[in-house]
């Protein structure tokens, strides 16, 4: 794996919960925040990965459940509530979770608008969000490469946002979503797009 460049780890708060929400380049992006962040972090993960069958099944298993992965259903309104509860209860216990505000990778390059979840999980928990830029991974491991190659990458963490807000207003949920995608987009200095990503 290339040589992985962090800047601004500082801002990671050492205790209590964080979101890390970032931009989403690459498959491999979970795996190059894990490294470089100072603290464990807890994703999301779909549960086809826990699911798998046969040596290739049980070893994914293992990859997902040792880095810290929660298992979530994708695709319906309620697996997407069901997420963000998992994801809360990993905030609740004083932990770090990370976010990928654009829901996919984009496969352009550019920063796509972001859905609201963040907000939601910000405001509900009270969690600082540090915003983090991911540069580099779509060469290290481009969309539909299985085997990564060697690229540096570069990992930058920006000052925590602090939100205070009703999580259950659309209109603030928006406003807090879009504070963080341009704090993210400032890191990374990708253009924006402003619709979300397919």
């Amino acid at each position: 794996m290339s040589l992985i460049r962090t800047e601004g780890r500082h801002h990671v708060p050492p205790h209590g919960p964080v979101i890390l929400a970032s931009n989403h380049l690459s498959f491999i992006d979970s795996v190059v925040l894990r490294l470089a962040a100072p603290r464990r972090v807890a994703f999301l993960a779909k549960a086809e990965y826990f699911a798998g069958r046969g040596l290739r099944g049980r070893l994914v298993r293992w990859f997902f459940t040792a880095v810290g992965s929660v298992p979530v259903e994708r695709g319906q309104h309620r697996a997407s509530t069901a997420a963000l509860t998992t994801a809360l209860t990993v905030l609740d216990g004083g932990n770090v979770f990370g976010i990928y505000p654009e829901g996919t990778r984009s496969l352009d390059g550019r920063l796509y608008r972001g859905r609201t979840g963040v907000a939601w999980l910000a405001l509900t928990s009270g969690a600082p969000v540090v915003p983090v830029a991911l540069e580099g991974t779509d060469r290290l491991q481009p969309v539909g490469k299985r085997i990564p190659r060697p690229h540096r990458v570069t990992v930058r963490f920006g000052p925590p946002l602090r939100f205070t807000g009703d999580a259950a207003s659309a209109r603030t949920r928006r406003v807090v979503t879009n504070e963080v995608m341009c704090s993210i987009a400032e890191l990374s200095g990708q253009e924006r797009a402003d619709r979300f990503a397919a």
